[in-house]
């Protein structure tokens, strides 16, 4: 994969793997344009990063989705790389008797799932006409194996990676590359703070280790890249026996 001459616009590009992604890929000679709800943070990003552009975008909003990628379409034609990244993970005890937090459940499914169908539905008309274009979605080793903490999460994480496979085989012939990412746990602060116990319980990998892995990985051109102990989690999905019949039922 071309890691270098692009012009990328990434989502949730105000902290953790969007930011880190945004700068890491900006030093390799790409422009780089960064989305997120946060505008101070925006602006701060790309201070800190000459040449780093930004767009104020909730993926939870259609009409903005549709607007942001008029205007960045228009203002970079040569964007051929689109990094679906935004997410937010919330914890949810399904107690009996408990009430359920509507809008945070709304807000987790619109950003994690909805976002991501919605944005690549909005820069795909742009994809198709550009040379090494690449659609890339940010998915989770939880996709795989879910942890029971963040139910809603790795559902839609788990259908984040279910609409990839199918995206990827409709565009098979399009000349657009579709990638799926698959992290594992990552020092961000998505989620918010965790608290580890023990030597054995799970341990974030830095985001610098992650960001470099990530980095080598895309060079090579899979289609699925999966990072440190994200590669147990798919592996115990049997994925070639997935895609097997992937195949069968989508000749």
């Amino acid at each position: 994969m071309q890691m270098h001459s692009n012009t990328i616009l990434i989502t949730g590009g105000t902290s953790g793997i969007g930011r880190g992604l945004a700068e890491a890929l900006s030093k390799l000679g790409n422009q780089v344009i960064i989305s997120g709800r946060r505008e101070d943070r925006l602006r701060e990003i790309c201070a800190a990063n000459p040449g780093m552009r930004h767009f104020a975008l909730d993926v939870r909003d259609p009409e903005a989705i549709r607007a942001v990628a008029s205007k960045a379409v228009a203002e970079f034609p040569s964007l051929n790389w689109l990094i679906n990244n935004a997410g937010v993970q919330r914890r949810l005890q399904l107690a009996p008797g408990a009430p359920l937090d509507e809008q945070g459940l709304q807000d987790e499914i619109d950003t994690n799932l909805l976002g991501v169908i919605r944005v690549a539905a909005e820069f795909l008309p742009h994809l198709v006409q550009r040379p090494n274009a690449v659609l890339l979605n940010v998915s989770s080793g939880l996709a795989f194996v879910p942890m029971a903490r963040f139910p809603v999460y790795c559902a839609t994480k788990a259908a984040v990676h279910s609409f990839t496979l199918s995206l990827r085989h409709q565009l098979k012939d399009s000349g657009v590359k579709v990638t799926e990412l698959i992290p594992p746990y990552v020092a961000t602060e998505l989620g918010g703070p965790r608290k580890i116990t023990g030597s054995g319980g799970p341990q974030p990998m830095p985001l610098d280790t992650f960001i470099a892995e990530t980095l080598k990985a895309l060079e090579s051109g899979d289609e699925e890249v999966a990072i440190g102990d994200a590669r147990n989690l798919v592996a115990a999905t049997n994925p070639e026996s997935l895609k097997t019949m992937f195949g069968r039922m989508n000749r």
